[in-house]
């Protein structure tokens, strides 16, 4: 791989981009990639490639299934089909653009390119957030029936979509007017907000203290609400007298925490990690970070499609038609 040229512009149009640049910002942003590890990064984005394909394949086959199947349109299932589509777009708006970074040195990105992606990454990682919010209501899709009508569970669709992009626009906005002074190497493998902000060359107080906001807000109510709900589901869960009855509950409570952690911890890490963790090595930090990216798309509709029944055996007969 060739080695970071942004600091000593040899290999760079630089003179191109200065030219469409303003006093503000410059016209395009570079991409380091995984900084510390550019020389081996080629090889890391294969796997990243392969968990970038099972997403892409699972939520598409999830979201044909549950569209075209009228008796999956219930509001667990439409909860499913939000989740796969916010995956679809989570990861559609990141990974190729970062595949390019490791695989074809593409690192350049224009300015308002990367605060559109800054954009869909926030705005549907809250989005997604909502929707496991909503889910976590009652992981039980026969139950979900009696508790949230269709027009309801469109109606928390809507809010939740509305929420993330209430609460992120104004980090694209505080972004755009912020002054950077020429400087352009995003230590990153996307345009993540904090890894934007650090290239500021003034006053970004704004931006960190309503990044922190609209992070409490969204995760702190979104977590308390999920926790509230998942004691009342477990002690529900204990009091059922079988035993063959208490066991399956618990293994589907298990699997979706399991969801819920691998979203959860690795967003988690990656902003305090930016804030706080500063002895933690980089590479370390924004490995963490692609892998949030990826791996809850590719579980998604691995734990909560697969192993639904009803939405396992549309899969069967589509791959395995009768009389085929």
């Amino acid at each position: 791989m060739r080695a970071l040229s942004a600091q000593t512009g040899d290999e760079w149009p630089v003179k191109s981009m200065l030219n469409a640049s303003t006093p503000f910002h410059p016209a395009a942003f570079l991409l380091v990639g995984i900084p510390g590890l550019e020389a081996t990064q080629f090889w890391i984005a294969f796997p990243f490639c392969i968990m970038y394909v099972i997403a892409m394949v699972g939520n598409v086959i999830v979201s044909f299934i549950i569209k075209t199947e009228p008796s999956l349109h219930e509001p667990m299932y439409l909860f499913l089909a939000m989740l796969a589509i916010t995956d679809l777009v989570l990861t559609t708006s990141t990974v190729p653009k970062m595949l390019g970074v490791f695989w074809l040195d593409s690192r350049e990105i224009g300015f308002h390119a990367c605060l559109a992606q800054m954009f869909f990454i926030h705005t549907f990682s809250s989005v997604e957030s909502g929707v496991l919010m909503a889910m976590a209501l009652d992981p039980h899709p026969p139950r979900h029936s009696s508790i949230l009508s269709i027009p309801m569970t469109k109606k928390i669709g809507s809010l939740v979509l509305t929420r993330g992009v209430l609460l992120i626009s104004p980090f694209c906005i505080l972004a755009s007017r912020l002054p950077f002074c020429g400087h352009r190497l995003i230590s990153h493998s996307y345009c993540e907000h904090m890894a934007v902000v650090k290239l500021v060359c003034g006053d970004a107080r704004a931006n960190i203290v309503y990044g922190l906001v609209a992070a409490f807000v969204v995760v702190g109510f979104d977590v308390l609400v999920i926790s509230v709900s998942y004691f009342m589901i477990l002690r529900t869960v204990m009091r059922l007298p079988s035993t063959e009855a208490r066991l399956k509950a618990v293994s589907t409570c298990a699997s979706h925490t399991c969801i819920l952690l691998a979203f959860y911890i690795p967003g988690l890490f990656t902003f305090l990690t930016h804030r706080f963790g500063h002895h933690i090595p980089h590479h370390v930090h924004i490995m963490v970070a692609n892998l949030y990216l990826l791996v809850p798309p590719m579980l998604n509709p691995i734990v909560y499609g697969v192993r639904t029944k009803e939405i396992r055996d549309r899969v069967n007969h589509l791959f395995h038609p009768k009389g085929v």
